[in-house]
């Protein structure tokens, strides 16, 4: 329940938050193209096309969420380390510093990934509706590396595509 709660305040507030998305469709051989480059594992922010990161509302974004977690720590464990060393609490203090800006990095990316995640499916849904996307990602994908490697033309890259995917 709680990550279901999690992904849904994710999507729905802070990614159109902290993200400028296209309002325009993506064409069906950009999502091919997104969808190879997302299962490969490549840069979202660079092979995905739709999206842009503003990273001045990240910030906000994630010390707001950062503050929820550290605040209820720091006043439940106050009076312990009120009588700690002071060098100890440089330690701390340091130790601190690198774990904020550390995983600042990490929800940045997942949250990149997450964006670029949402483009596709709903692009997805637009051009190949009646195949499930969970499913059908990386047979596409497959599908659409072979169509590269046999060098078929953009404009006739749907129906095979499409036409492979009815065979299987």
């Amino acid at each position: 329940m709680i990550k279901e709660f999690w992904e849904k305040f994710v999507d729905e507030k802070i990614i159109p938050y902290v993200f400028k998305c296209s309002k325009h469709p993506m064409r069906f051989v950009e999502l091919l193209k997104s969808n190879k480059a997302y299962i490969d594992g490549l840069d979202p922010s660079m092979t995905i096309p739709g999206f842009r990161l503003s990273t001045i509302r990240l910030y906000i974004v994630y010390f707001i969420l950062w503050n929820l977690v550290i605040i209820p720590a720091s006043l439940i464990f106050h009076a312990f380390l009120a009588k700690l060393d002071c060098h100890l609490s440089i330690i701390l203090a340091i130790i601190f510093t690198l774990i904020f800006f550390g995983t600042f990095q990490i929800f940045k990316e997942w949250l990149i990934h997450r964006v670029a995640e949402n483009i596709i499916k709903k692009a997805w849904q637009n051009h190949l509706p009646h195949f499930n996307y969970e499913k059908y990602r990386y047979k596409v994908a497959e599908i659409y590396a072979e169509a590269m490697d046999k060098e078929i033309p953009k404009f006739e890259i749907e129906r095979y595509i499409i036409d492979r995917l009815v065979e299987s």
